[in-house]
């Protein structure tokens, strides 16, 4: 997983969500209210429900994000984690820890193919199957 993940608040922009996807070089950012996970924003909110339905890029966060967000435990195997990605069709997760219900890292499918490259065949073609949500 990758740690030290940077968030957003949804009262931000979505041009700074934008902004901050580009400085890390990712498609998806955690929202969090103080330090509760409250969905996530990923390119594809900001380019379908907030530049393709004409809102500018002024608009809050918490109005375009994604709110049934998927989580797993830091202490959850690599099967598992792989097993839900691919029943729900999503390509990132955000990490909690199970003592403190705090998000500690967020893992992704590209995380899975480096570090577990034989487990991650199924899950790939289950989350690229046509006809699911994105994340």
């Amino acid at each position: 997983m990758t740690k030290n993940v940077k968030s957003v608040s949804p009262d931000e922009t979505v041009r700074h969500a934008a902004e901050l996807m580009k400085q890390h070089d990712v498609g998806a950012i955690p929202v969090c209210d103080g330090s509760k996970l409250v969905g996530m924003i990923t390119d594809r909110d900001i380019t379908i429900r907030a530049t393709a339905a004409g809102l500018a890029p002024s608009t809050r966060i918490g109005d375009v994000m994604s709110t049934d967000v998927r989580t797993c435990k830091a202490n959850q195997t690599v099967e598992e984690v792989l097993a839900e990605m691919g029943d729900v069709q999503i390509r990132r997760v955000p990490v909690i820890d199970q003592a403190s219900h705090q998000m500690v890292g967020i893992v992704s499918l590209g995380d899975m193919a480096v570090k577990a490259k034989t487990q991650t065949d199924k899950a790939l073609g289950e989350i690229s199957a046509p006809g699911g949500q994105q994340q």
